[in-house]
């Protein structure tokens, strides 16, 4: 029943997130973002508002995309459920994104294929859903097969598991952007759960898997990003591919985006499971 009601009712729920006035308050924001010089830029975590995201990712998603002038509108999400409070929908409707998501629950597949094949952007085209259990490896073919390889704009991932492990092994696709959920429980440790392909959240503990901040942000580097921000938070971490913006948006730290209050409480459930198996890269 739960999944009818979603499928069939959830359009009354967001309606209003589609209004044209708020496709022209934010077509007004990118504008003032592009006109602006380096000086009068605001800082990433001065940008932040949700509409369809999680959090605040929805604004500085938008503010990131402003700046490189929308130059490839397409993402990838997976984790992503049915699609609809997901980090590509604010820029699917209201800024002529288009693309790919996936996730290994078959009824939100369905409920998302319904959902943006009635509720469609400008372009009139619905993204493209996959049901599918994601592994580090089988990411690419999936990628491959549904005709994603090359430039992106967006990758986004969220699949509280082997998230590390799955970018780790995309070689495909070269985002602009990558969103990644990185687990701050781990504080600024350096350490990663080992990779099981057969992983399904919560394990034998509902912390036990990921990545810390500080592994993350290596693997980022070395696969040539930089951490230009966070949701409020400080676990959704936003990356930059270090070969854009070198002017405009700055490098941050990691321990920067772990002084929310709620880090602190995080990482004292990290006590329960800070010896058991780790590895870093």
């Amino acid at each position: 029943m739960k999944h009818y009601l979603k499928k069939y009712l959830k359009y009354y729920k967001v309606r209003s997130r589609f209004q044209k006035t708020e496709t022209g308050r934010q077509h007004t924001l990118a504008e003032q973002y592009q006109n602006a010089s380096i000086n009068e830029l605001p800082k990433i975590a001065e940008t932040g508002f949700q509409l369809f995201s999680q959090f605040e990712e929805d604004g500085k998603l938008l503010y990131l995309f402003s700046l490189l002038n929308f130059s490839n509108r397409t993402f990838i999400e997976f984790g992503s459920d049915d699609g609809i409070n997901s980090n590509s929908a604010n820029l699917y409707f209201h800024h002529n994104f288009n693309g790919l998501f996936i996730d290994g629950n078959p009824k939100a597949i369905e409920r998302g294929r319904y959902f943006f094949s009635r509720h469609q952007n400008e372009d009139g085209k619905a993204p493209v859903f996959v049901e599918s259990f994601i592994t580090a490896e089988n990411i690419n073919t999936l990628f491959k097969e549904n005709g994603f390889t090359g430039e992106i704009g967006l990758l986004s991932i969220d699949i509280d598991g082997n998230d590390y492990w799955v970018w780790k092994s995309i070689d495909v696709v070269q985002p602009q952007v990558v969103i990644i959920e990185t687990h701050n429980e781990f504080g600024m440790n350096d350490i990663i759960v080992p990779y099981d392909p057969e992983y399904f959240y919560p394990g034998k503990h509902p912390d036990y898997h990921g990545a810390s901040p500080i592994a993350m942000t290596k693997l980022a580097e070395k696969k040539g990003y930089r951490l230009v921000g966070a949701n409020e938070l400080g676990f959704n971490f936003i990356y930059l591919r270090e070969d854009l913006l070198k002017e405009g948006i700055p490098t941050v730290t990691v321990e920067s985006l772990l002084q929310h209050p709620s880090n602190k409480e995080a990482q004292q459930r990290f006590e329960a499971i800070k010896d058991w198996d780790y590895v870093t890269e």
